[in-house]
């Protein structure tokens, strides 16, 4: 499912217009302005119950190779965010069996 799918779906279930869903989504999702990388940015963690979390996780620097040369190179520290799963989520996509 793409985001424009993912509009349509919400605007259905929901009873709200297609550009009411859409600004829904952006405001949740936009990676700019979003809620969730807005808070990820001030360092706070997104808890969404039965859902899972967002968390901006620290990378300490390390040493690593050039796949090409064989080299060692510097990797310097980095954040990324990252998702955990939680069980509601995880035990619903989870197949009967």
């Amino acid at each position: 499912m793409n985001k424009s799918e993912m509009v349509q779906v919400l605007a259905e279930r929901t009873g709200l217009s297609r550009a009411d869903a859409a600004r829904a989504v952006e405001t949740v999702f936009d990676p700019e302005t979003g809620v969730i990388a807005l808070a990820l940015r001030q360092g706070e963690r997104v808890q969404i119950s039965g859902f899972g979390t967002f968390e901006a996780k620290q990378r300490r620097a390390r040493t690593g190779r050039n796949p090409r040369t064989g080299t060692e190179i510097r990797i310097g520290p980095t954040v990324s965010a990252s998702f955990r799963p939680g069980k509601a989520l995880k035990d619903a996509v989870r197949p009967n069996g």
